[in-house]
């Protein structure tokens, strides 16, 4: 298998041309025949899909890693990857980009398959965890590096190095640089080109708070300026909550969710804290309530309360009709971080 990977080597950039290949015309017809669409019709689909990934299956040995895998990433969208260490994502992406081999199951990479990469040009970029530049090149050089194996530059060194606000640090040796600022140089050679679909391992790793809001807004931007597609593997759910269209959820190599963020939020009930010192009569007060339910009492005395069709409003003034004081109210809103926590420990 041939890969075409950038200078710098923290990113491997890899694109098709328009056309539909064998293996797009191939896939066309499985998804015609599944669907019972016309095959014109399901290449029109096919073009709505940056990347769909279908019963896949990856294991070292005798320890099966992917299991039955099944993922779809539309145009257009920012599509967020979690999972627990160990459960299977950097694997996952390195399938993606025809980095490593699998047992069974289909992949389709803007109509290409994994091992059909190495003909892009520059329409699919992967950035993976661990920046990875020549540490004894300058940041300049490197995107010059990087420029001359880019087939369709649309970007000079000199504008990638501003939009990842490195342009300072331009004569600095790649091994001079924090991991912050190294993280930036491999996002930045990625943009050499206008790649189609993104793939981002841990983008937030070794960045600081503005690099992160930095970050944050490229990738809005380039998603709704330019239509760039990205799937978003990291451990920062905040972030991702905050930027991906999407989320899948991955545990124990399988996808056990996957749906809007906005979609997955809305299922999932909001918690509220709340201190008095009438405890025992507050806990009648709540038990008797069919709308909501008790579900601990921590070490600091506070009843932790899951609402379902009742506001935080009514359970204060619920527990005041009953003449018990509330001296703290604490609404926590449902996040990415509680339904992943709820969802992993469900399907443990």
């Amino acid at each position: 298998m041939r890969k075409h990977v950038s200078a710098c080597q923290g990113s491997a950039t890899l694109t098709m041309g328009s056309a539909v290949s064998p293996f797009g015309q191939s896939l066309a017809r499985t998804v015609a025949a599944l669907t019972h669409l016309p095959r014109t019709t399901a290449i029109a689909y096919m073009h709505e899909i940056a990347l769909s990934v279908t019963g896949l299956n990856k294991s070292y040995g005798d320890f099966d890693v992917l299991k039955n895998l099944d993922l779809q990433i539309r145009r257009g969208s920012i599509h967020g990857l979690v999972g627990l260490n160990g459960s299977g994502k950097t694997t996952t992406l390195e399938c993606i980009l025809g980095l490593q081999p699998y047992q069974d199951g289909a992949i389709s990479v803007l109509g290409h398959a994994p091992d059909e990469l190495h003909a892009a040009k520059g329409s699919v970029v992967g950035i993976f965890d661990t920046p990875s530049l020549h540490p004894y090149l300058s940041v300049r050089q490197c995107m010059q590096h990087a420029r001359l194996l880019c087939d369709l530059p649309t970007r000079t060194p000199e504008q990638v190095e501003n939009l990842l606000g490195i342009e300072r640090f331009s004569e600095f040796k790649i091994k001079h640089l924090s991991l912050g600022n190294k993280r930036r140089a491999s996002i930045a050679q990625a943009l050499l080109g206008s790649p189609a679909l993104i793939v981002l391992d841990e983008p937030f790793s070794g960045l600081d708070a503005d690099g992160v809001d930095d970050v944050l807004e490229l990738i809005e931007t380039l998603n709704r300026e330019e239509g760039t597609s990205f799937l978003l593997s990291s451990h920062q759910l905040p972030y991702l909550e905050q930027i991906c269209s999407h989320i899948a959820i991955l545990h124990d190599g399988r996808i056990v969710v996957s749906d809007e963020t906005a979609n997955l939020l809305s299922q999932t009930t909001t918690t509220v804290l709340i201190k008095t010192d009438q405890t025992k009569a507050a806990v009648a007060v709540i038990k008797a309530l069919d709308s909501c339910e008790l579900l601990q009492i921590d070490a600091d005395g506070y009843l932790h309360i899951e609402l379902e069709n009742l506001e935080s409003a009514a359970l204060n003034q619920a527990l005041i009709d009953q003449q018990i004081p509330v001296s703290e109210l604490i609404l926590k809103r449902a996040s990415l971080g509680s339904l992943f926590r709820k969802i992993s420990s469900e399907v443990q």
